[in-house]
């Protein structure tokens, strides 16, 4: 559990992101999958559901024994939380009311945040842009680690660790990187979420707070479905920045594993993007793919040549007008 990994930098390339281009192409040949944007009608109904069942279980929960409460927590409402992130993922590309209704979709956003116990939509809304606008962007793209990520967790057993503590990084590294002033939305969004938070807990008490907020916490940490967070960008073979996975986890993610044709076409909501696989295939057929999330996790804690240094950065001309 010793073996250091090999990398000592990140993966510095001199090249625009790969996604511009080739969504260029694709419209070019296919003008048809512009007919696939636009909202999705049937995520609000979903999303809603899933809202009213983390409150059901809160109901359920508050008897409980503490030790049911985190089993539940990691086994079930973690899992819905961490589907919910994916929701709100999907909404910040106005995907549940359309372009034209941003200030729905935002509040919705906030709406679909309530059962993660932690106000985080507003915020991840203000960054989300610059992930795509700015891929591998230094000190631009927040979702890639920081020099003492990459330096420090490089052995099997730090990288455990550092993929227990992702919601932490996740969470306190956009501050540290880029940060920004914050928002009227981020306000509301902290006011909304710790009302209701307030409310579960004089109605109920604290045992379902806790077992919203530690479902949340466990499940982005070291959990299968958290293998996305590595398996979307995550420099498993040299020269490819971005890859998809097509199994049965997408059920459960809005299909995010569709992250090539994501962030090729981010305006396409996720129920649609297997349908860009499919008219557009050989665009997609031949690059590399995850075929399991908890392979890629296995993969990065033990593989050597693999850590948080194994991401593609590039530095952008426009960077300080951002």
């Amino acid at each position: 559990m010793g073996n250091r990994v090999t990398r000592d930098d990140f993966e510095w390339v001199y090249t625009e992101q790969p996604h511009t281009q080739r969504r260029k192409e694709i419209l070019a040949k296919y003008p048809e999958i512009k007919t696939l944007m636009g909202p999705d009608p049937h995520l609000k109904w979903i999303v809603s559901g899933m809202v009213f069942t983390q409150f059901l279980a809160c109901y359920l929960v508050k008897d409980l024994p503490w030790k049911w409460i985190f089993f539940w927590a990691y086994a079930f409402g973690g899992c819905i939380n961490h589907s919910l992130t994916l929701a709100i993922h999907d909404i910040s590309h106005n995907v549940a009311f359309g372009n034209k209704q941003t200030k729905w979709n935002r509040w919705f956003a906030v709406f679909a945040n309530l059962p993660v116990g932690i106000p985080y939509s507003a915020s991840f809304k203000k960054y989300h842009i610059d992930h795509h606008r700015y891929l591998g962007g230094d000190s631009l793209d927040v979702d890639i680690p920081t020099d003492f990520e990459g330096w420090f967790f490089c052995t099997p057993l730090r990288k455990l660790l550092w993929l227990f503590l992702q919601p932490l990084f996740y969470s306190l590294r956009p501050l540290y990187v880029n940060p920004k002033a914050i928002t009227r939305m981020e306000i509301f969004n902290a006011f909304v979420q710790f009302s209701i938070d307030l409310i579960i807990y004089y109605l109920w008490g604290l045992k379902p707070i806790i077992y919203l907020i530690a479902g949340t916490i466990l499940c982005m940490g070291l959990h299968p479905i958290s293998g996305h967070f590595i398996a979307e960008h995550y420099m498993f073979l040299k020269g490819y920045e971005t890859y998809s996975y097509y199994g049965p986890l997408n059920w459960l993610t809005f299909n995010v594993g569709y992250h090539m044709e994501h962030h090729d076409f981010p305006s396409i909501p996720g129920c649609r993007l297997p349908m860009v696989k499919k008219i557009a295939a050989e665009y997609y057929d031949n690059l590399p793919q995850h075929q399991s999330w908890i392979r890629v996790l296995w993969d990065f804690v033990f593989d050597d040549t693999v850590g948080p240094y194994s991401r593609v950065k590039r530095r952008y001309k426009l960077a300080k007008e951002n």
